[in-house]
């Protein structure tokens, strides 16, 4: 039978709304969309089309519109787009790398409505690397057995689909921004749906402090949660607002115990703390190896045996590889080797390198790393929330009115891990797919009910001590003892809290009341399935854990739940990869990994 509850799980209260000043203005819009990347501009412009020419579509954004995750992303897009590949088997590389979490319907809806999606961005004006013929140039990333990877400007795909979004609402007169915007919190009418929400303008734009945006519909759209460890790939604006926002609005958060770390961040030291500098699987999908050591001087490719994929393996199971070699070395760190990069096509290392790595080649140079000549160090750092906001394949939530896409979102497409270069394809898809059923869906004007939620804060100082705990408990390593710790930090800087209603105390609130849901997940799943490792529980055990931990915020209190996955029909070894795909696990040191 599958479990239910856990005895090593308590009770745990936070605050049920943040705390904060009245409104002293009000706005209306139909739509608010809060976010600004590849989902939230996406769900903006398809709705105006949806909607109709008398509709107003707010974007609120944080920071400036082209700040967030998406123009960081360097990989690419991945869809079914090259010559042999279908959609089938973008499917199946999805499902492998799920670790058997994923829900089959969403990936399904994925991998066949990505390539039309892809399609429409480059009608959009995003501008994709092409190879000598004129077609899309496609790469392949760690779990995929096909080319399918489109990029742009080598490694700047996301700042080019970003460019590309901006550019297009910002031609779209009814599309308004709102810059510099914190969402506080959602309103609520008395049926429980939307009726708006709060936010805090922060001294630009008409209105300066705490306002209330009547809403018909809220979208959410506003990224991960990375700012809960010390060391990670997001920036500084990934404070898992959205999330908070939702759960305190009664939605259910789903599978966040699954964060994925990504195997490969520069390392720069042990007191480095929050956004590392990334280096893309795309870089391994040109050849390059990980190696404990320079093989010229008896190093290691310690990839090789651990997965058929090697070097290109699904992204956990590179981490677990990197992490378990760092342990059994007492490194902080192990290396890639991408000296060699080009010399297979007879090109020059660092004319190939200025082609089609040119941002990574800079960053590196930037901290006195030159991968033309030198190994890179690197280590996981976290990378991706799987888990959000739990939605259904259409992007609706458990709140009437209420919406999520993207890295806020648990579509279910990720499952346990999630696939390389599936997230900007996720925004693009269900994006679309909201703009389809919200205008038959559109609330009229709901009245504001009287908010009962218990307010709270945690003071802003925590942040610091915070991260280093999640890092250091609740990271890639996790264990009940650990956990347990944790979970202690936590209830302990909830019971401090704070006085002082703010931007950053905010921030930290919404950090742990996610920190505490997210380690309470993890220590009620004993096992170790995808990206969520458990020392203590160290095999996957599909008997007991073949589903979802979803979790809820109920009169003040967090509650935890085991959800059994549905079964799929997909089978997973009627489908391997193909005999011309098979990785050669017995090439010649110093030659990449295909």
């Amino acid at each position: 039978m599958s479990p239910t509850a856990s005895e090593a799980l308590r009770a745990r209260t936070v605050p049920g709304r943040l705390s904060a000043p009245e409104p002293g203005w009000t706005e209306r819009a139909d739509v608010v969309v809060v976010g600004s990347g590849v989902a939230g501009l996406t769900a903006a412009l398809r709705l105006v089309d949806a909607l109709g020419p008398d509709a107003d579509v707010v974007v609120v954004t944080k920071d400036r519109i082209s700040v967030g995750s998406t123009r960081w992303a360097q990989g690419g897009v991945a869809a079914a787009l090259g010559p042999g590949d279908t959609p089938r088997e973008h499917e199946v590389d999805t499902l492998v790398a799920g670790a058997g979490a994923c829900d089959a319907e969403a990936v399904r809806v994925l991998v066949e409505e990505g390539p039309d999606a892809v399609r429409e961005l480059i009608g959009l004006g995003a501008q994709f690397d092409l190879d000598p013929e004129g077609e899309l140039s496609l790469t392949r990333e760690g779990g995929h057995h096909r080319d399918r990877i489109v990029h742009a400007g080598g490694d700047a795909t996301g700042a080019e689909i970003q460019r590309a979004l901006v550019a297009a609402v910002g031609r779209d007169p009814q599309i308004r921004v709102v810059k510099r915007a914190h969402v506080l919190d959602l309103v609520l009418a008395e049926d429980g749906g939307v009726a708006g929400l709060t936010l805090h303008e922060m001294g630009q734009g008409q209105h300066d402090g705490v306002g209330l945006v009547r809403a018909r519909a809220v979208v959410l759209a506003s990224g991960g949660l990375g700012q809960v460890f010390s060391q990670t790939t997001n920036p500084s604006v990934s404070t898992g607002d959205g999330m908070a926002i939702a759960l305190r609005a009664g939605a259910a958060l789903r599978d966040l115990e699954f964060v994925q770390f990504h195997p490969t961040v520069m390392y720069l030291g042990p007191l480095s703390t929050g956004q590392q500098p990334l280096i893309s699987e795309a870089v391994r999908g040109e050849g390059a190896f990980l190696v404990d050591a320079p093989l010229e001087d008896g190093g290691t490719r310690f990839m090789t045996g651990v997965h058929e994929l090697a070097d290109l393996a699904p992204r956990d199971v590179v981490a677990k590889a990197i992490r378990r070699r760092m342990i059994e070395t007492g490194m902080p760190h192990m290396w890639l080797d991408a000296r060699h990069l080009g010399t297979d096509r007879g090109e020059d290392p660092e004319a190939f390198w200025q082609r089609r790595f040119p941002t990574i080649l800079a960053t590196c140079r930037s901290h006195g790393v030159d991968p033309v000549t030198d190994l890179i160090p690197v280590a996981p750092a976290c990378h991706y929330a799987s888990g959000g906001v739990a939605t259904d394949t259409w992007g609706r939530t458990g709140v009437p009115g209420l919406y999520a896409t993207g890295e806020v979102a648990c579509s279910g497409v990720h499952g346990a891990n999630r696939l390389a270069s599936n997230s900007l394809l996720e925004g693009l898809v269900f994006s679309r797919r909201i703009a389809q059923v919200l205008p038959g869906e559109l609330r009229g004007w709901h009245e504001p009910a009287a908010d009962v939620r218990e307010p709270g804060l945690v003071d802003a100082d925590a942040r610091r001590g915070l991260q280093e705990t999640m890092s250091d408990r609740v990271g890639v390593l996790r264990s009940a003892a650990g956990l347990a710790e944790a979970d202690a930090v936590l209830a302990d800087l909830v019971a401090e809290g704070g006085d002082e209603p703010y931007l950053d105390s905010w921030e930290v609130t919404n950090l742990v009341t996610l920190s505490t849901a997210l380690t309470g997940a993890a220590a009620l799943r004993e096992e170790t399935r995808g990206s969520h490792w458990r020392e203590d529980h160290p095999e996957r055990d599909d008997a007991r854990w073949a589903g979802h931990v979803d979790i809820r915020l109920e009169d003040g209190s967090l509650t935890w739940a085991f959800a059994p996955a549905a079964p799929t029909d997909t089978d997973l070894g009627a489908l391997a990869a193909p005999a011309d795909l098979t990785v050669d696990l017995t090439a010649a040191e110093g030659e990449g990994v295909a």
